[in-house]
């Protein structure tokens, strides 16, 4: 008798297991939502309550459904998928020769001490010139057409990278290049073996910031002289107050610096596993 009444239990007593573990996964996943994303779920709920209530003035703020359904139906068309690619690509050039400049030069800096003193107030200098002031510049020198635009977000997203490099060289631990040295490494072998590996977390600091900053600077080039493009949408829309699309057009530019982020944050993690 004793027997027969255990064993059953025995038998569902992995399955009980189971729902048990699946069900406290699933709290610790809506924990974890609610502790990251809940003001900020709080503050969407606040704003479609408080428009759709007339608590805001709807025509400046609209419901956030409606600015969804805008969003929705530009992409849907096809309407938006243009000035999404004209964006990317604007700020895709501009990003990637910042890369290709800014890495390397702030490695070679970083490296030869003198010659990065000699440069640094002329980089600071640089670096504190706001370049939206400097775009009537790059407008005088280059025109109105896409090559102003390409030029002011590469000027501005360069300078992150680029100190960002040099600063993670400077802070290379010097005992691990010393004992690379005492084991007979070439200068080569230290640079590719430790210099580079210990500089990479650093460079991808300054890799995010600057895909923060080509964003922004795409908004201010696109509303000057630009006929196409998000931060034009932007533009156009508040002139014609058409303010669903204004903020479909600011959300839409939002996802797209998420999503640059999030790619730079997996590539990071992949190729920095050793770092903590």
């Amino acid at each position: 008798m004793t027997y027969e009444l255990i064993e059953p239990a025995r038998r569902s007593h992995p399955k009980w297991l189971r729902r048990v573990a699946n069900g406290q996964r699933r709290r610790n996943v809506l924990g974890k939502i609610a502790a990251d994303y809940g003001l900020l779920f709080a503050f969407f709920a606040l704003w479609q309550i408080a428009s759709g209530a007339g608590w805001l003035n709807p025509s400046v703020f609209p419901p956030l459904d409606r600015v969804a359904a805008t969003l929705w139906t530009g992409i849907a068309s096809g309407a938006l998928l243009d000035d999404i690619a004209i964006s990317l690509q604007r700020a895709g050039i501009a990003f990637l020769a910042a890369v290709g400049l800014g890495i390397p030069l702030g490695l070679f800096m970083g490296q030869i001490r003198a010659i990065e003193r000699a440069l640094d107030p002329i980089l600071q200098l640089f670096r504190q010139t706001s370049a939206l002031a400097l775009y009537p510049v790059f407008i005088l020198l280059l025109g109105l057409g896409e090559a102003s635009k390409v030029f002011v977000i590469f000027w501005a997203t360069l300078f992150p990278i680029l100190l960002a490099t040099i600063g993670g060289v400077k802070e290379v631990d010097t005992k691990l290049v010393e004992m690379a040295r005492s084991f007979g490494a070439s200068r080569r072998t230290i640079f590719r073996r430790v210099i580079l590996p210990a500089s990479v977390p650093p460079i991808f600091v300054g890799l995010r910031l600057s895909a923060t900053t080509a964003l922004l600077l795409l908004i201010a080039a696109e509303m000057i002289g630009a006929n196409k493009g998000v931060g034009f949408q932007v533009m156009n829309a508040q002139y014609n107050f058409q303010i669903p699309l204004m903020f479909a057009a600011i959300f839409l530019l939002a996802f797209l610096g998420l999503a640059a982020n999030s790619v730079l944050m997996l590539l990071q993690r992949r190729l920095c596993r050793w770092s903590a």
